[in-house]
């Protein structure tokens, strides 16, 4: 196999020591680049192809599926992918409605380039949210400001970002700018993978198209009223970048339900947690307790009341979200059974 090909597109040990010697000399691996309803694109020594996605991976749990980013093993025919090899990091939420299951994402990011903007769009709690995934996955955060030429002090958005976890690395630019594809080298060298995540009119194809020097991803403007902007990309695709890394292009989520990333939000919200080890009492909840350390921090400005709130917030979102449907509606049963039961109790 052509191991320069492999490596541009992202092949490392960690995929290599999957194969067996078998597979080394009767398949060949292959990336999604790209997922539709029943066909995968997928890149590889001998190219782009079109593959059918196989009856088993659609009658297959959602996590066992193929998404952008996997590798997939292609039997010499070139024509029948084998196997999907284990991936060393995995993007995923809840998907959108009332049902508890799971929407993939990406596999396989080295890093996360957190999009917002310099106005009205910055929202430190919603990039709490993608910071969560990031730190579920291992996967290296990067906050990444746009529309800073349209700001009057982006450094007041930077010391915001920043305040969110002191490891992030936070970049404000002008994603028309030729001169962000030298800010952002340093995360899109040959092999490495790169993800954006951020909500609609923030600048994020925008931003794909400058470091790809074409255009690539189909950008729209923004609402004056709100800053906010709509929709502009419909699929997820990887996309080879001139520098020699690849670049995920995805629509902006109008919901980003957590689901299993409790080490990722313990992880974000490590200063709390350290903090309720010095509480007083054990079980403290971080409300009115007397000796809480939490609230202490919070009274000497150590600590923002938002990130204290966010953090709960997140942390019974994912605790839901990862309630089977099942669970779900025995609580929602015992739950009717309490009101009726109080019902007659009061007539009574």
């Amino acid at each position: 196999m052509s191991q320069d090909t492999l490596i541009s597109l992202g092949w490392r040990n960690f995929f290599q020591q999957q194969l067996s010697l078998d597979e080394l000399e009767s398949s060949s691996p292959m990336r999604v680049m790209g997922v539709e309803r029943s066909e995968l694109t997928v890149a590889g020594e001998q190219g782009i192809q079109r593959q059918p996605i196989e009856t088993h991976w659609q009658q297959a749990p959602t996590a066992a599926r193929p998404t952008v980013g996997d590798w997939l093993l292609v039997d010499e025919t070139g024509h029948s992918p084998t196997r999907l090899l284990d991936r060393q990091s995995l993007f995923k939420r809840r998907a959108a409605g009332e049902r508890s299951n799971e929407q993939l994402i990406a596999a396989n990011v080295d890093t996360l380039f957190i999009v917002s903007s310099c106005n009205a769009d910055f929202n430190a709690s919603r990039i709490e949210r993608y910071l969560a995934l990031a730190f579920e996955a291992q996967v290296t955060p990067v906050i990444v400001l746009t529309k800073a030429d349209a700001c009057e002090d982006p450094a007041v958005y930077e010391e915001q970002a920043q305040a969110l976890h002191s490891s992030c690395v936070v970049l404000s630019l002008n994603a028309l700018a030729t001169t962000s594809q030298n800010a952002l080298a340093p995360w899109c060298a040959v092999g490495q993978t790169i993800a954006l995540l951020g909500s609609s009119g923030v600048g994020k194809s925008t931003l794909v198209n400058t470091l790809m020097q074409t255009e690539v991803a189909a950008t729209g403007g923004i609402r004056e009223a709100d800053a906010k902007g709509r929709h502009t990309t419909t699929n997820r695709s990887l996309h080879q970048l001139p520098s020699g890394g690849l670049i995920l292009d995805s629509p902006g989520m109008r919901e980003l339900q957590l689901t299993d990333v409790h080490s990722g939000l313990s992880a974000l919200f490590e200063d709390i947690e350290l903090l309720g080890q010095q509480c007083r009492f054990g079980d403290c909840e971080h409300a009115s307790e007397p000796g809480c350390a939490v609230q202490a921090a919070i009274a000497a400005d150590k600590l923002d009341p938002r990130r204290l709130s966010n953090y709960y917030k997140l942390l019974r979102e994912e605790a839901h979200n990862n309630m089977s449907i099942a669970e779900r509606h025995a609580k929602s049963r015992q739950f009717a059974k309490q009101v009726k039961q109080h019902k007659k109790t009061n007539r009574g």
